[in-house]
């Protein structure tokens, strides 16, 4: 549905929308097709009269491993494509903030970088028993500018956004469930997601998109204060000696 890269399928279950990061051969892992899908993915869902909720989660053991490091690599070298990824960074998470569209995030594994931004933009969150968030952005030398600093301080205090976001250390699923990172943790983070999202598809409509809007409201004008400040400091992160040094050694890891 919605004409997006294989690496993102939409599937549709009368009023739901089922979505589901796909590559799971790489955890994953964001690479371009799957960031510029991302980007068109929320206003065509906002788009999608028939769709009611929606479901958001990850095929295979994760549901997102962040940025895969050929990508990143690929952006540290290519200003055009930086500077369009950095526009289409900022698409996603004002799309996110924007659908009408209720989205319940069924967190099957890690949610790591960008899929930990995916699942604090997400209305209502469930995570596995053995999930975990993390925004490593900092281990790597980069700005997290789609990432935890934009958002947490809205669900967390802000010394607990700022522990994790300066240090990138993991979030395990019941602390964030007691940080207020994720509202349930479970053993069947999909089956409880798609109850949750036909519950509120079975809602009145107008009753539903308003009540998400009114929340989100402030949500995008917390957003909106930063995002300018923090696209821009990323783009400058990825050309630091620091980013390159420590991207070399991640992919020496992995040759």
């Amino acid at each position: 549905m919605y004409d997006l890269p294989e690496e993102i399928d939409v599937r549709a279950d009368g009023p739901l929308r089922i979505i589901t990061l796909n590559r799971p051969s790489e955890l994953n892992a964001v690479n371009d097709a799957l960031h510029r899908g991302l980007a068109r993915l929320w206003p065509r869902l906002s788009d999608d009269r028939a769709a009611r909720a929606a479901v958001l989660t990850g095929a295979g053991k994760a549901f997102s491993a962040g940025g895969d490091f050929a990508y990143l690599d690929e952006l540290r070298r290519d200003p055009e494509l930086r500077a369009r990824s950095i526009a289409d960074g900022r698409e996603i998470v004002l799309g996110m903030a924007r659908c009408r569209v209720p989205v319940v995030a069924a967190v099957n594994g890690p949610a790591v970088g960008l899929g930990c931004s995916l699942v604090a933009l997400s209305d209502i969150v469930y995570l596995a028993e053995t999930a975990h968030l993390a925004d490593p952005h900092v281990q790597v030398g980069l700005v997290a500018a789609d990432g935890g600093p934009l958002t947490w301080p809205l669900h967390t205090s802000m010394h607990l956004a700022k522990e994790y976001a300066l240090t990138g250390a993991r979030i395990p699923a019941q602390r964030a469930r007691e940080l207020g990172l994720a509202n349930h943790v479970v053993a069947d983070p999909v089956a409880e997601a798609l109850a949750c999202a036909k519950r509120i598809a079975g809602l009145p409509r107008q009753a539903v998109e308003s009540t998400k809007r009114l929340f989100n409201i402030q949500l995008e004008r917390a957003v909106l204060a930063t995002l300018d400040y923090a696209t821009t400091a990323e783009e400058q992160s990825f050309q630091t000696e620091d980013f390159r040094a420590t991207l070399e050694k991640l992919l020496d890891r992995q040759r």
